[in-house]
């Protein structure tokens, strides 16, 4: 077998054991400690692994080596990992504003609905405030963006306090004050719990 031909059929070998453990080329770089271009490389048929290497892939795969350098089938050009991951991908960002403009929206469909009917409730844009940050905190969770929770969290206690100051009428600004200190200092506290070192 010539060295192409070799080349080939170690790369269709590869390609089907990675495929089949659900492995993409960067997994099985990491485990082999090379480059997911190099991977690449190999399932182009640019390259062949080293005696090593090889060892390696079969012991990884539980196979042998004999079985990565003989041919069980016709060697087909591999599909690029771009190509295959051709999903539509979506940014996080614009979907995290759309849902809150989307609350902010229902609101004031709300807001102009009451209106229609002769009834001007303003504070309703206050009960939007809370609402909104609690849809950007699930979101923020959903799509991993920890680091933002406890500021989503402090302004959600502050909103839900506003609110309240909002609808009692005979409240004091100073009120609203000596219960927004203690409930920050409680999220804030809750959110480095976690001792560094």
């Amino acid at each position: 077998m010539e060295l192409s031909e070799l080349k080939l059929v170690s790369a269709s070998n590869i390609i089907r054991l990675r495929t089949e453990a659900h492995l993409t080329q960067a997994e099985l770089g990491a485990k082999l400690n090379y480059s997911d271009k190099t991977i690449s490389k190999w399932e182009r048929g640019e390259a062949i692994p080293d005696a090593y290497v090889l060892t390696q892939i079969a012991a990884l795969f539980d196979v042998s080596v004999d079985y990565l350098l003989s041919s069980h089938d016709k060697w087909e050009a591999p599909i690029e990992e771009d190509e295959q991951m051709k999903k539509p991908r979506y940014s996080e960002w614009k979907i995290i504003l759309l849902a809150v403009i989307s609350v902010w929206t229902g609101f004031l469909t709300a807001f102009v609905a009451l209106w229609i009917f002769g009834i001007i409730w303003w504070e309703i844009f206050l009960v939007a405030l809370p609402a909104s940050i609690v849809v950007l905190t699930v979101l923020l969770s959903v799509f991993r963006r920890r680091r933002y929770l406890s500021w989503c969290i402090s302004a959600l206690v502050f909103s839900i306090l506003l609110l309240i100051f909002a609808v009692i009428p005979d409240m004091r600004w100073w009120q609203l004050l000596i219960l927004t200190i203690p409930a920050e200092l409680i999220v804030f506290l809750s959110f480095h719990l976690r001792e560094n070192g």
